[in-house]
């Protein structure tokens, strides 16, 4: 498989470090099992295999068959949560904002070793930076002018990326316009939340994401939603609110996620002290 090296290399490079589950890879050609980004979002059949997988894990990790609509939001979310992170932590870590249409992204879930998978890229469809960075006399680089602009086109990226990644799992999930960005909006806020975690920068992750996300930036829906809530003992305990829902109540009701918008605030700050304990 040849690898490229890209403006993004070092960035991909610095996630693998952190986030050992994911594996990401430059190259021209994607490895045997992969799927294409594009196939999912142009091919019934290729979606119904990709899903396939996801059915059968509920069912062995749960012991129960889950409706369709919910294997389709799992299926989803694992997909766009990497593929969020191929726009946003370059963002986040070198000011560098990739273009990665459907066709050059490839995803084999089945990695060994890697719980979620190994992603492939192709870094041909060029780059957008600020004036100052080195790598604007790359070939493909496009300059703009300040940090706003920078964050518009972290939200035309990834935007132009899930646009038709969305409209082929929508009907699956029985969801529609603003119930899947507000499910992108999520997979963006949380997968670099994750991530910034990992790299001892959460605080600054935090304000860059409410920047990037300030609510009314169509098509995405809602915001990044931080706020902070008070422990028994006076201890902050950061959290957000999802605009959307994982549907993993459907399979354990009692175990809700701490961002779900189904979780009243006592319990959310009883998930997040047993979490942080």
């Amino acid at each position: 498989m040849p690898v490229l090296r890209s403006a993004t290399t070092d960035a991909y490079t610095r996630l693998t470090e952190v986030l050992p589950s994911l594996a990401v890879t430059e190259s021209a050609d994607p490895s045997p099992d992969s799927i294409t980004t594009a196939a999912l979002a142009h091919d019934p059949t290729a979606l119904d295999t990709f899903l396939a997988w996801d059915d059968a894990q509920i069912v062995r990790d749960y012991g129960q068959q889950a409706r369709p609509d919910v294997v389709a939001t799992f299926g989803l979310h694992r997909y766009a949560w990497p593929a969020c992170l191929l726009i946003t932590v370059p963002w986040f870590l070198h000011r560098r904002v990739p273009r990665l249409p459907v066709t050059h992204v490839s995803y084999d879930r089945t990695a060994p070793g890697r719980a979620l998978g190994h992603m492939t890229v192709r870094p041909t469809a060029g780059f957008a930076c600020l004036p100052d960075d080195p790598a604007a006399a790359l070939p493909g680089a496009r300059v703009v002018p300040d940090e706003e602009a920078l964050r518009a086109e972290v939200r035309d990226a990834v935007a132009d990326h899930l646009e038709p990644v969305l409209a082929a799992f929508g009907p699956r999930m029985r969801r529609r316009g603003r119930a899947l960005w507000g499910m992108a909006t999520d997979e963006i806020v949380e997968g670099l939340w994750y991530v910034a975690h990992l790299l001892g920068e959460q605080e600054r992750a935090k304000r860059e994401l409410e920047l990037l996300l300030p609510g009314a930036t169509k098509p995405y829906a809602g915001s990044a939603a931080f706020r902070v809530l008070t422990g028994p003992n006076g201890e902050p305990l950061p959290t957000r609110d999802r605009v959307s829902c994982c549907m993993f109540y459907t399979l354990r009701p009692e175990d809700t996620c701490a961002t779900c918008p189904r979780t009243c605030d006592t319990d959310r700050v009883t998930k997040l002290l047993a979490a942080a304990s």
